[in-house]
């Protein structure tokens, strides 16, 4: 499918920003509306890179204020102190395992058909969580100890098989281990600062040579619909979670994974 590219680059934009915070995989759907725009090649893996840092900063934007507190409070503060830590030890796992993973996991699982098979999957494990996670005991951030949080993060390391969804990850991974669905949801969000940083600097720093002054543009315009949606669908979704369940989001996947994968294969 053609389409100028600034057009191009505002979808895949608006893509990346909607689905970064939901369980639905942000990379197996770029994966997939980058093949089907037919943006493809080194450039576009650049760009996917680069307009993840839009969504980082939607949700670092929304919680501001919490950031905020927390960086003041710090020196000081046992309960400031106690969230960073949290943060550090959920996020250790994952950056440890994707450092000796990485170029593997690249270089073998990034197609539309394993992520096709992965969001599918990852919908039944939604629908098994929804029925069998035990009564939430941690209802705030705040209340999780070191412990609860590396046990969150070693469910993160699940999304580095692409199409599994890191936010999905996470979010599962702490209601099997006790947290609400909300607080679950929201240390989700705090865990992709530091995790999606990483990532994506990591990322960058190895690609940069791959960088042109004529891709500005199109990574302008891709890194302002990352955040403007990622704004929109971390409030949505927050809203949502607040009466619903996981598990619209799990027949979603299973449908839209079956439907690439008839698409690639048909």
């Amino acid at each position: 499918m053609f389409l100028p590219d600034w057009l191009t680059a505002a979808v895949l934009g608006l893509v990346e920003g909607a689905t970064e915070f939901l369980p639905v995989s942000s990379t197996g759907h770029l994966i997939i509306a980058a093949d089907y725009l037919g943006y493809t090649g080194d450039g576009a893996k650049v760009f996917e890179i680069f307009i993840q840092l839009g969504a980082i900063l939607a949700v670092m934007w929304f919680y501001r204020h919490k950031l905020f507190a927390v960086a003041r409070g710090l020196p000081t503060e046992r309960s400031a102190q106690k969230f960073t830590l949290n943060l550090f030890v959920a996020f250790l796992p994952a950056a440890v395992i994707g450092l000796l993973t990485h170029s593997y996991i690249k270089a073998l699982l990034f197609n539309p058909k394993f992520v096709a098979i992965a969001l599918i999957v990852g919908g039944f494990i939604i629908l098994l969580v929804e029925r069998f996670a035990p009564a939430p005991r941690i209802h705030h951030v705040d209340d999780m100890s070191p412990w609860d949080a590396l046990k969150v993060g070693f469910a993160q390391c699940f999304a580095l098989i692409p199409g599994t969804s890191r936010s999905g990850s996470t979010i599962m991974g702490g209601m099997m281990f006790g947290l609400s669905r909300t607080t679950a949801t929201e240390f989700s969000f705090f865990l992709a600062i530091p995790t999606m940083l990483a990532a994506t600097l990591f990322d960058l720093i190895k690609h940069w040579h791959l960088l042109h002054p004529e891709d500005l543009h199109m990574m302008a315009i891709g890194f302002v619909g990352a955040f403007i949606s990622g704004l929109a669908f971390v409030s949505m979704l927050l809203h949502y979670i607040s009466k619903h369940t996981f598990k619209g989001f799990a027949y979603y996947r299973i449908i839209f994974g079956a439907l690439v994968l008839w698409y690639f294969w048909s």
